[in-house]
């Protein structure tokens, strides 16, 4: 596997990693989101459709819940 591919699956690791440490749930999603954009481009990489399609589905999931959080403190 090619080395920069490898570190792009170890800094996704990282910010998922990072995500749990996350005492506010807005910036355990934020960071969590990051983590998935970088899974999801190590996905492509690998030409991994489960890593694709598992990340695209959580990170869709943490783009939800930060919409709807910020809708309901608006109000």
């Amino acid at each position: 596997m090619n080395e920069s591919i490898e570190y792009i699956g170890y800094a996704a690791s990282f910010f998922v990693l990072l995500s749990f440490l996350m005492k506010k749930m807005t910036t355990l999603r934020l960071v969590n989101i990051v983590g998935c954009a970088l899974f999801i481009w190590y996905g492509v990489m690998l030409n991994s459709i489960p890593i694709m399609i598992t990340n695209c589905a959580i990170l869709i999931v943490n783009i939800y819940y930060l919409l709807k959080t910020k809708a309901e403190t608006s109000n």
